[in-house]
């Protein structure tokens, strides 16, 4: 995401982080190119301005000039005034009652709906709440069905009722079913329109009168850039709402919308939509954002996602077997099964420091495993356990099971063999120090990698 603000936000920098004498000149002149690449990225031209001349102050406040690293500096103040700029700190969502409300507000084809199961599913997982997902679009007969797909889908309960063609007696009716069997959070998906109209602003304000939400969530499309701005200040004019949610934040290269809808409408970014899957849904961190953007990586996401997917138990028994040279064809499958659930791989590798411009312009399917998941399955149980048992012949008949090519196979098994390798030395204190030893002899770096 953001890939093309990133890419800009580095060339600015690129004159100060060199070893040429710094000047005011050269100072203005990367401005001038931060502003630019916050106009490129369709942040409106009144804020961008406000930014780079903020940022300004407080280089020259902080003489930037005589400072050592004169470029650093300047990364520095501008990563603090983009946290700034994207609400601070993040802000939680409210859950308190009995029911805690939530009501979802936004245009068609924002994806008010599949956000709904999503955020219903980590009310769920990561919360522990029995939440119950209320369909109150009246007009389009898919969305309640949509919404009672996505309930069977995540083992979440569904309040509709198609021949009630009232949302606010619907929302109400579900906030009292909701009591009656033990729901403790109701999210309500109400309708929405191809464009802000008087019909829909007022009904979403009927909605709100009558069931007194905890919460209010706008959701908007990231990708629709400064339109999302537009939209989100007409909605807040009327119903107030108390935090936004950007959809589709993955396949926006520009980041309009996340940089400017805090400034604009004065409420936070709560949540943001990373993907299609119903576990694509992250808190909106102003700093880990602000990281991305420059280039910084995000390793704090990447590390709680981890820890999200991997079982601490399961860790301990993959230790103890990788001590034993027990680590076989099973322990892989399941790490590579592991790191699927983390995630879409691109995304993840743009996590980290460095690599989310490495990582531009490459590929990567999001199936990127599915090969090496059918070599491993095309193998026996036993050559699974055992994998020095596969010997030429069992390779071509796993290439053949597999379909995939006899050379495919050879790699696997290196890999396979160079990762087991690996895996012992760092569970062995003495053999890690040993290798670090050699490393630094070698001027770092490991070998064969």
């Amino acid at each position: 995401m953001f890939e093309n603000l990133t890419d800009k936000f580095e060339r600015a920098f690129k004159v100060l982080k060199g070893q040429g004498q710094i000047s005011e000149i050269n100072v203005a002149e990367t401005l001038k190119e931060v502003r630019r690449a916050l106009l490129d990225a369709d942040v409106n031209f009144k804020l961008a301005k406000e930014f780079t001349n903020t940022v300004k102050e407080k280089a020259l406040g902080r003489d930037v000039l005589n400072s050592v690293s004169p470029g650093q500096l300047m990364v520095k103040i501008c990563h603090e005034e983009l946290v700034e700029l994207m609400g601070g700190n993040e802000e939680d969502i409210n859950i308190k009652g009995n029911p805690a409300v939530i009501l979802m507000s936004g245009l068609q084809g924002s994806g008010k709906t599949t956000f709904t199961g999503k955020l219903g599913n980590y009310l769920k997982n990561k919360k522990g709440k029995k939440p119950l997902l209320v369909a109150c679009d009246v007009y389009r007969p898919a969305a309640i069905d949509q919404l009672h797909v996505l309930g069977d889908q995540l083992n979440i309960d569904v309040y509709s009722n198609k021949e009630e063609k009232n949302p606010v007696k619907i929302a109400e009716a579900a906030i009292q079913h909701a009591r009656s069997n033990g729901y403790n959070v109701v999210l309500v998906d109400t309708a929405g329109r191809l464009a802000v109209d008087e019909e829909m602003m007022a009904e979403i304000e009927q909605v709100k009168k009558a069931i007194i939400p905890t919460e209010t969530l706008f959701v908007v499309d990231a990708m629709t850039g400064q339109d999302a701005v537009n939209t989100a200040k007409a909605f807040n004019e009327r119903i107030d709402f108390d935090g936004v949610v950007l959809t589709k934040l993955d396949g926006d290269t520009r980041g309009g919308a996340a940089l400017s809808i805090k400034a604009v409408v004065h409420k936070p970014i709560k949540f943001v939509g990373t993907g299609e899957k119903m576990d694509a849904l992250d808190v909106f961190y102003p700093k880990r954002m602000a990281d991305r953007i420059l280039g910084m990586g995000d390793v704090v996401s990447l590390v709680e996602r981890a820890q999200e997917q991997f079982d601490e138990e399961e860790a301990r028994k993959l230790q103890k077997r990788i001590k034993k040279n027990q680590f076989d064809f099973n322990d892989f499958l399941g790490q590579i099964q592991q790191v699927k659930k983390m995630g879409n791989v691109k995304d993840l590798m743009g996590m980290l420091p460095g690599m989310g411009k490495a990582m531009k312009d490459v590929d990567v399917d999001d199936d990127a495993f599915k090969h090496i998941e059918a070599i491993i399955q095309s193998m026996t149980p036993e050559e699974r356990e055992k994998p020095d048992m596969i010997n030429s012949s069992r390779k071509n008949r796993i290439a053949n099971g597999s379909g995939r090519d006899l050379q495919e196979v050879n790699k696997l098994m290196k890999q396979f063999n160079d990762t087991k390798k690996m895996m012992k030395v760092m569970s062995n204190p003495k053999q890690m120090r040993q290798m670090m030893k050699q490393m630094k002899g070698m001027g770092g770096g490991l070998p064969g990698m």
